[in-house]
């Protein structure tokens, strides 16, 4: 769930062409913790996760859709 979030966070951030760090001073954080977030780090809570995508402008509905697509498996 982290990865997918992570994922979703990256894209939605360089879709905006936000940099990571004008990402982490919207979120009140660094620059290096916005780079583990979008690795899926096991240090990010999901819930920075998801504040983060909101931050951004994700929908509540496209944060459902991240969250139950399912994973493509790798043969």
């Amino acid at each position: 769930l982290k990865l997918k979030l992570g994922n979703s966070l990256k894209a939605a951030r360089t879709q905006r062409r936000l940099t990571q760090k004008q990402l982490a001073e919207r979120i009140d954080t660094s620059q290096s913790r916005v780079a583990k977030m979008e690795t899926g780090d096991r240090s990010v809570s999901i819930d920075l996760l998801i504040k983060s995508l909101l931050a951004i402008g994700v929908t509540s509905k496209d944060l459902g859709k991240i969250i139950t697509k399912p994973i493509k498996k790798v043969a």
